[in-house]
């Protein structure tokens, strides 16, 4: 082992740590990290920019804008409030509702996005039937974690995976689409049996449900017409993406360009005023944390750390695909439920990709679905597992209502297990039963 490799190791792991801990802000964290790794020469200077993955990065920051100015017209909170009504102000048909609404978002917007967007307005609807929002709150951050396994811009590290082998929207449909309905319904029913006796409420309080405007929740009816159209283009690029032969990052930053000029056409004064906030919609944070994560991992692959850990895994499982398959779902699982799934992807990634170097990529092609599931759905395994269960959690807590680490658990830790066993048992039928 060389110096190069001891500092590859050591910084990543330091890094790691603090990721873990929170104890120094993720992004500052990794960028001095990535730091280190380039100023020691553990990568190579001249082509540090390369191992950065553009495609994830201009994917990400495209959604963000068109996600940010969507919100402004008010779609999302209409859609919460008109579903509401819809069930009548039933506590249990609203639970429902906003479940599936929830997780349907989650599938084409960030998840953190969606609960930022959702959970207010969630609250609001508690506090009107009178009952506690957090069993809302809960079942809204998990089917947050499930929904956005289904499609390729769901999840951060589904963009991930797909770009890093050429995976496509239309691929993540017709492999996750099912296995994420499943394990909605299955989840669905698991919130509903904790929690259905404390969703009962009287006549008069449904009635104020009903009560509700959901057309005041529109703030601007000309940039909600706008909007959807821009989504509907880049959603149809996306399953068009064989035909039309773009990169899901170039659909997405065309329709962020049009959707900004749209907003700010035709010109008045506040065109510039606006024009400057759309940049504000963008999370800098996240994407200097992915840029400075690209480069520290690449610091690994750099000195053979990938290579090693991959000859270990393939003596461990003798190349057994299922045997694979089954460790990457359930590991994928356990550690995203402790730590980010982000870097966690971003570590298993490099590993896979020397695996399956000499393994045909349609029999390898189940362990990458693995990996996207059980990172995706382990972020449910405690509180601290995702994103969105932190924001969901904090906005409760600015509200009044605060959620513990151990209430959060014992619902998100059951359904996590129990949706890692429909995943093993989903996989074995969809890809082994008939090989």
């Amino acid at each position: 082992m060389n110096f190069h490799m001891i500092f590859a190791i050591a910084i990543f792991a330091v890094v790691y740590v603090f990721i873990t801990t929170e104890y120094i802000n993720k992004t500052i964290a990794v960028l001095v990290g990535s730091a280190l790794v380039i100023i020691l020469g553990v990568i190579n200077k001249e082509n540090v920019f390369n191992v950065i993955d553009w495609n994830v990065i201009f994917l990400l920051i495209s959604m963000m804008i068109i996600v940010g100015i969507t919100k402004r017209s008010g779609l999302f909170q209409y859609v919460a409030i008109k579903a509401s009504k819809i069930a009548k102000g039933d506590p249990v048909k609203i639970i429902i509702m906003l479940f599936i609404i929830t997780g349907l978002f989650s599938a084409f917007l960030d998840n953190v996005t969606t609960v930022l967007i959702l959970t207010p307005v969630t609250i609001l609807i508690a506090v009107e039937l009178g009952l506690s929002p957090i069993p809302f709150i809960i079942s809204q951050a998990i089917a947050s974690n499930i929904g956005g396994t289904a499609t390729l811009i769901g999840d951060p590290p589904n963009i991930m995976i797909g770009s890093a082998i050429g995976l496509s929207f239309n691929d993540f449909i017709t492999n996750q689409s099912l296995i994420v309905i499943i394990m909605m319904i299955v989840t669905l029913f698991v919130v509903l049996l904790k929690y259905k006796k404390q969703l009962i409420v009287t006549q008069e309080k449904k009635a104020r449900i009903m009560d509700f405007n959901e057309n005041k929740a529109i703030k601007d009816f000309p940039l909600l017409i706008k909007s959807l159209i821009v989504l509907a283009l880049v959603i149809s690029g996306f399953i068009l993406h064989d035909t039309v032969h773009l990169d899901a990052s170039i659909i997405a930053l065309s329709g962020a360009s049009l959707l900004m000029l749209l907003s700010v056409f035709p010109k008045n004064e506040k065109s510039e005023e606006i024009a400057e906030e759309f940049y504000k919609e963008v999370e800098w944070g996240t994407i200097f944390f992915f840029i400075g994560l690209f480069i520290l991992v690449d610091g690994l692959v750099q000195v053979g750390v990938i290579k090693k850990i991959a000859e270990y895994m393939i003596d461990a499982t003798k190349g057994n695909i299922f045997f694979t398959t089954n460790i990457i779902l359930w590991a994928s699982g356990f550690f995203s439920a402790f730590i980010d799934n982000i870097p966690y992807v971003a570590t298993m990634i490099p590993i896979l990709k020397e695996v399956g170097n000499n393994i045909p990529f349609q029999e390898m092609e189940p362990v990458w679905w693995a990996l996207s599931v059980g990172a995706c759905i382990g972020g449910n395994g405690t509180l601290i597992g995702a994103s969105a269960n932190v924001v969901s959690a904090g906005i409760a807590k600015k509200s009044g209502y605060n959620i513990s680490f151990i209430e959060f658990t014992k619902i998100g830790g059951i359904t996590t297990v129990i949706n890692l066993f429909v995943a093993t048992i989903y996989f074995y039928i969809r890809y082994f039963m008939f090989t």
